[in-house]
């Protein structure tokens, strides 16, 4: 090793303290703006985990995850700040994660969209946990909500998953949310029965069912009439998550109490549940208030 003569040590002396007197402000201001970013993040994550308490409405599964990008948001903007103080150029560094971006973004297409339907879903909570939705041909209990998928329990106790961009872009129908539930049965009788007293029956039979919902109340009306039989419509609803109870008693209640009365014409033929097509308008609410012309 050569030694450096006095010259050569008095030069290098200069330039290291040159160096120093330029870079060592610089460092020192990254390191605050470091540590000032980390704890502005830390602040915010704060004052939004208390806000998003005095906020029920909101989903509590979609509380962290904002508090999560919020932070890493002002982590990540600190981090550019801080390399762009030591002298990096955070153009370039930008550029090249920006075209990362791109290309994981296009490489996780389907995960990216799942994500996004999953916000959307625990935003706009078009269901809830325990709740029975119908969607893209499968209906289940839902058990789970997640950011990639959701996890439903089928009547039969199968396990299903279904990601959440199926259901996101498909019509959802949820049968346990409203208050109540139509309950359609169709009696057939004898083409000679007596159409008053049959429905007078029926109505005793079905207020006195248990479940019965008194508001709207149980009604009765002909639903057809042919040299086949008298086919009486039985309308009534129901809490929703107690529907397929009352649906079998009241079909059981309704066989006895015609079977019981005085004659032939009054023994039922069939006795069916029926599901009206949603344009029907015996599925809407009695109290529903029309529209002024």
């Amino acid at each position: 090793m050569i030694p450096l003569s006095g010259q050569q040590v008095d030069r290098l002396a200069v330039i290291v303290w040159n160096w120093a007197g330029v870079f060592l402000p610089r460092l020192l201001a990254a390191i605050g703006i470091l540590i000032a970013g980390i704890l502005v993040a830390g602040w915010i994550a704060r004052i939004l985990r208390d806000v998003m308490l005095r906020a029920p409405h909101l989903n509590p599964a979609l509380k962290p995850i904002l508090i999560s990008v919020a932070r890493y948001a002002v982590v990540a903007i600190t981090v550019i700040a801080t390399l762009d103080q030591l002298g990096f150029q955070t153009s370039s560094l930008l550029a090249m994660l920006g075209a990362a971006g791109i290309a994981i973004g296009l490489a996780l297409q389907g995960t990216l969209s799942n994500i996004a339907a999953g916000i959307m879903l625990l935003w706009l909570r078009p269901f809830q946990i325990g709740d029975f939705i119908e969607v893209s041909g499968q209906g289940g209990a839902v058990e789970e909500i997640g950011l990639f998928g959701c996890k439903l329990r089928t009547f039969d106790g199968m396990f299903l998953f279904l990601p959440n961009s199926s259901i996101w872009n498909a019509p959802l129908k949820n049968h346990t949310r409203n208050t109540g539930r139509l309950i359609s049965i169709d009696v057939t009788l004898p083409p000679a029965a007596d159409i008053a007293r049959v429905r007078e029956l029926l109505l005793e039979t079905a207020r006195k069912a248990d479940g019965v919902l008194a508001d709207p109340s149980p009604r009765v009306f002909v639903e057809a009439l042919s040299a086949v039989g008298l086919v009486m419509s039985i309308a009534l609803w129901s809490k929703p998550q107690e529907a397929g109870v009352v649906e079998r008693g009241v079909i059981e209640a309704v066989k006895g109490r015609l079977e019981a009365a005085d004659g032939d014409l009054f023994k039922p033929v069939q006795i069916a549940r029926t599901v009206p097509a949603d344009a029907d308008p015996s599925r809407f609410l009695e109290s529903r208030i029309p529209l002024p012309i």
